[in-house]
């Protein structure tokens, strides 16, 4: 399954209690040393931007992908990879073994593997069995994968990250794209469900919300959008600073932001009328 190439280890920092700034709640994070990470769909775009950031920090990087030859260009800039298809579940049992084997102390995992079809609802006449792919990779994919790697990021003990990423779509519905954006609101609402379940733990979940950035998600020559490398600037900051959304052009605008305040605290607020189980209960 696993095409190879060593990169280099890295030890890890701490996580200092959590704190509040402005409209954004941050885990204010001590970084001692660097990171142990694994990016799905990390041969290209947003991805790699990130492979290529932590590896330059020092950190010890693993990406996943479909294309063999994607991955060999990203394994000929130092990352280690590993050919998986995050919308089969074999494939990512398979590759949560793997991590588990090769590197059990991954602390940061970043769920980026995406597609794209921009077919309109009226238009979408393709198989059940395309259209449903999407979802597989989308939402089925983190969901799944975080599941299986959830107990390797407790297991050792340390401070660890889970970083899903949705979109600005995941709150303002495309039409030209409206399973993606179904799909990215279910893994949004997800998102703080999970984080909600690890609050007791050592890992902290992260939603980067991007808006469109100029890659080649949806097939597209001419992408639109944000510049990658500004985008993935940002997303890197914000990520390692610990906040609890990080968001770009206009998913990080005060209205935005506002917006996000306001579901916390309705979430926060009627989170506990029931008693559910954690992981924290379940480790205790």
């Amino acid at each position: 399954m696993a095409h190879l190439v060593v990169g280099q280890r890295s030890a890890h920092g701490r996580i200092l209690p959590t704190c509040l700034h402005g409209n954004t709640r941050r885990y204010a994070v001590y970084m001692e040393t660097v990171k142990t990470v694994l990016i799905t769909g990390g041969s290209r775009g947003i991805g790699l931007g990130l492979a290529r950031r932590y590896l330059d920090s020092g950190a010890r990087v693993l990406v996943t992908g479909r294309s063999t030859a994607s991955l060999a260009q990203a394994a000929a800039r130092g990352v280690e990879t590993v050919v998986s298809d995050i919308g089969d579940a074999a494939s990512r049992e398979a590759l949560a073994k793997h991590v588990s084997a090769v590197m059990p102390e991954v602390d940061l995992v970043i769920n980026n593997a995406g597609v794209q079809r921009r077919v309109v609802l009226a238009s979408d006449d393709a198989p059940w069995e395309e259209r449903e792919a999407e979802i597989r990779v989308l939402l089925s994919g983190p969901v799944h994968l975080n599941h299986l790697l959830i107990p390797t990021l407790l297991a050792h003990g340390r401070p660890a990250t889970i970083v899903n990423v949705t979109s600005g779509g995941a709150y303002v519905p495309q039409p030209f794209a409206p399973l993606y954006s179904a799909a990215k609101a279910a893994l949004h609402s997800y998102t703080t469900n999970l984080r909600f379940a690890l609050a007791h733990t050592a890992v902290r979940v992260v939603e980067l919300v991007p808006p469109a950035v100029a890659t080649g998600l949806a097939g597209l020559d001419n992408p639109h959008g944000a510049p990658v490398d500004d985008f993935v600037d940002v997303a890197y900051a914000g990520i390692n600073r610990g906040d609890r959304e990080v968001g770009y052009g206009p998913t990080a605008t005060a209205e935005f932001t506002q917006r996000l305040q306001r579901e916390h605290q309705v979430f926060t607020a009627q989170a506990g009328r029931f008693p559910v189980a954690s992981y924290a209960a379940e480790v205790a």
